[in-house]
């Protein structure tokens, strides 16, 4: 990212990038910037730069204040509407101090203290009073983003308010102490959030898209979008159909907790030593994956949105209007919103984190996971897959694996895991590992006689050398073997 900034440093300022002196506090004409950036396509500003793009830096003393004034002003209703869940990142250049944001396109009209700026070359314009200007960035945005689609005749009573903003609050405020949720009413939520609006062109009002896939119950759903469903299949056994399935038709807010659970029953859990923090690597991957096929898709296609559990991978695929398509580097990439309201949503109350994250948390954490790379192809249908086998692993003081394992293969032992190894199973573990030393193959129903165990229990035993890397299949699902798994020479 440093090489990135450097490079818009250089390049100066225009339509997508401004630069500020910023030393102690944030002034105004920063949140000017955010509202045409907002507003016209994406930018970022880049605080402790001047005009001439000398790096002056930002005050190392003021440097929590001014990112928790930065982030409490776009989160006040008074002075944004609708709000947005911006962050500054800290960044050194030659030997000082610059705070860096990425400012997105949003799908609403952005308005700072009233006003509706817009961006022009290397400034922001105030467009209030044009209202020309200010209706083609309204017809603009209609046409780019399905989800601020208004749907006058939806009712109160057609959504789960109350459960699910009392459940929305609790996670805003769990994730930041000082949200502003707590002190809103519900109808304040959804109004500042842009999930209730008017088209200044036809004058309707009424629920957006965005907030029928957030709260809407199931009837409404289905009648707004007809073919809204996430298909997520597990196929590791079975390798012909599947072995489990799992068809997600509810609101966004419960489909998240519903597909994060098929994951984690599905997917072996690892945790490791992060910043001291025992952490576990698998969850932080499945919320990358969950959020973005449920954030970042586009509901107007009749493409069913798929997770996909293999034995060797996960996989994800939904619908796109790609702006870049081909193969993401995540070291040269501009994320771009596909529907900024449930981004925003999914990143006040924690689900997701700010624009541009996935991917680079997507490649850190499957490295810490399995050793390899996430491979994130954008194009009509975007497809993420993320390794899930063991690859050899060379972990920094930063990134250790957790000690309590059973034989370091960095899986978990602790109880209640899919990956449990109780004293059971390393007895099963060492009778397989002795006969297929002296064998070939076994099939499933030998190692029951084996292990004086049922199949079912013989091919779990198995599945769990295959996910360690130690065995590995041979043939379809009625003639299947295993044998001990080839080391590279």
């Amino acid at each position: 990212m440093l090489a990135k900034l450097l490079r818009l440093i250089s390049d100066g300022e225009g339509p997508t990038t401004e630069l500020k002196r910023c030393t102690s506090e944030v002034s105004n004409s920063v949140f000017e910037t955010v509202s045409s950036f907002s507003n016209r396509y994406d930018g970022h500003i880049l605080l402790g730069v001047e005009d001439n793009a000398t790096i002056s830096g930002v005050n190392s003393q003021a440097l929590t204040g001014i990112k928790k004034n930065f982030a409490n002003t776009l989160n006040n209703t008074q002075r944004f509407s609708p709000t947005l869940f911006l962050a500054l990142e800290e960044t050194e250049i030659d030997g000082k101090t610059v705070l860096w944001c990425y400012v997105p396109a949003n799908s609403q009209v952005v308005m700072f203290n009233g006003r509706i700026y817009d961006r022009t070359e290397d400034g922001d314009i105030d467009i209030t009073r044009n209202s020309a200007m200010v209706t083609h960035i309204h017809q603009r945005k209609a046409a780019d983003y399905s989800e601020r689609k208004i749907f006058p005749y939806a009712k109160e009573s057609d959504f789960e308010f109350s459960r699910l903003l009392a459940l929305a609050r609790r996670l805003a405020v769990t994730h930041r102490m000082d949200h502003p949720w707590e002190g809103m009413s519900d109808s304040e939520i959804v109004k500042s959030a842009g999930l209730f609006q008017t088209d200044p062109e036809s004058g309707k009002s009424g629920y957006t898209l965005a907030a029928i896939l957030l709260f809407g119950r199931e009837e409404l759903i289905r009648a707004c979008t007809p073919n809204y469903i996430t298909d997520a299949i597990c196929r590791r056994e079975n390798l012909d159909r599947y072995d489990d399935r799992l068809m997600v038709t509810s609101n966004l807010i419960d489909a998240y907790d519903q597909l994060m659970e098929f994951v984690a029953k599905h997917t072996l859990d690892r945790f490791f030593l992060i910043d001291s923090q025992r952490v576990s690597v698998r969850s932080w991957i499945a919320r990358e994956l969950v959020s973005n096929i449920l954030v970042h898709r586009e509901y107007t296609s009749a493409y069913p949105a798929k997770i996909i559990i293999e034995r060797d991978h996960i996989a994800t695929e939904n619908w796109c209007l790609p702006k870049s398509p081909g193969k993401i580097d995540p070291n040269a990439f501009t994320p771009y919103p596909k529907n900024p309201l449930l981004a925003n949503f999914f990143v006040n109350i924690g689900r997701a984190d700010v624009l541009g994250s996935c991917v680079r948390n997507l490649y850190k954490y499957t490295k810490i996971y399995s050793g390899g790379e996430p491979e994130l192809v954008e194009g009509d249908v975007f497809r993420t897959i993320v390794p899930l086998e063991l690859a050899a692993i060379s972990v920094t003081d930063n990134a250790k694996m957790s000690d309590k394992t059973s034989d370091n293969s960095g899986m978990s032992d602790n109880a209640g895991m899919s990956d449990k190894f109780s004293v059971t199973h390393k007895k099963h573990r060492a009778a397989l590992l002795a006969h297929l030393a002296d064998n070939d193959e076994v099939s499933a129903s030998e190692a029951a006689t084996i292990i004086a165990r049922s199949t079912k229990t013989a091919r779990r035993a198995l599945l769990r050398l295959v996910d360690e890397c130690i065995v590995e299949t041979a043939g379809g699902n009625r003639n299947r073997t295993y044998k001990m798994k080839r080391q590279p020479a």
